[in-house]
């Protein structure tokens, strides 16, 4: 049996797993797909679409960002037919737009065994929190409890992706419905996305968050982003996501 190949949704997860006896080869997909343009269908001009925006929105350069993130993807195109592939994605929407870009790409491979890899079962009100807190033991039981994907999962995902990729949301709230035992929430997650449109940025579901607890006063951004993820964490976003956010939305107030 070829050695498991596990795609990881970030550089953390890869630190908490080192050590254990399942895990040797892995690729980490250091991306954040919920920001930024995605509407290529040809891979080679998404490529260049995407490392223009990270190099003038996060300040890496073109080498910097096809070294650590094209590269790593492009190892998929070489996997030997009957590899294992484990893809720890987590449930919240950042992760899941990230996971079906993944399946996209992955779904016509009918030569290898594509599994997912859940986080752990949590209380609702920390449903959202992931791998992060996660022991060895409990991450060792998430793996072995992994979910095969069927292809008709692996459609799904490939649709999912084609509706966000299209900002169809039409589409991706009916796919939503979709049951799969391969997505947890897909119906909630589906929604946050849908949420983030508007034609007036103050009524867009994360910007609606950052006007009101500004309106509170919380003006420290460490405070206010804990505030928003313990709120929303179904987006998943990180500090920059949620500074990027909150900076524009000052610029529409100035102006």
């Amino acid at each position: 049996m070829k050695t498991p190949l596990h795609l990881l949704n970030g550089d953390y997860l890869a630190h908490q797993l080192q050590g254990a006896t399942y895990f040797q080869t892995h690729l980490v997909f250091r991306e954040a797909l919920i920001v930024g343009p995605v509407a290529s269908t040809c891979l080679d001009e998404f490529w260049r679409f995407r490392t223009e925006f990270i190099a003038t929105s996060y300040g890496v350069t073109g080498e910097e960002y096809s070294q650590k993130t094209i590269s790593e993807i492009e190892r998929l195109h070489s996997i030997p037919k009957d590899t294992e592939i484990c893809l720890w994605f987590e449930d919240d929407l950042f992760c899941q737009v990230n996971l079906w870009f993944i399946l996209n790409l992955l779904s016509d491979s009918r030569k290898i065994k594509i599994y997912r890899v859940f986080p752990p079962e949590a209380p609702t009100e920390n449903r959202w929190k992931g791998f992060g807190s996660s022991s060895a033991a409990t991450l060792a039981q998430a793996y072995e409890a992994r979910v095969p994907f069927s292809f008709s999962d692996l459609a799904l995902g490939k649709n999912l992706w084609e509706a966000y990729r299209r900002g169809d949301s039409a589409l991706l709230a009916e796919l939503s419905k979709s049951v799969s035992p391969c997505f947890r929430y897909l119906e909630e997650v589906c929604q946050a996305q849908v949420d983030r449109f508007s034609a007036d940025p103050s009524q867009r579901r994360p910007e609606k968050l950052i006007l009101e607890l500004l309106a509170k006063g919380i003006t420290d951004f460490d405070t206010l982003f804990s505030q928003f993820s313990e709120r929303e964490g179904i987006y998943g976003f990180g500090d920059l996501q949620v500074r990027t956010l909150m900076d524009s939305l000052h610029k529409k107030v100035s102006n």
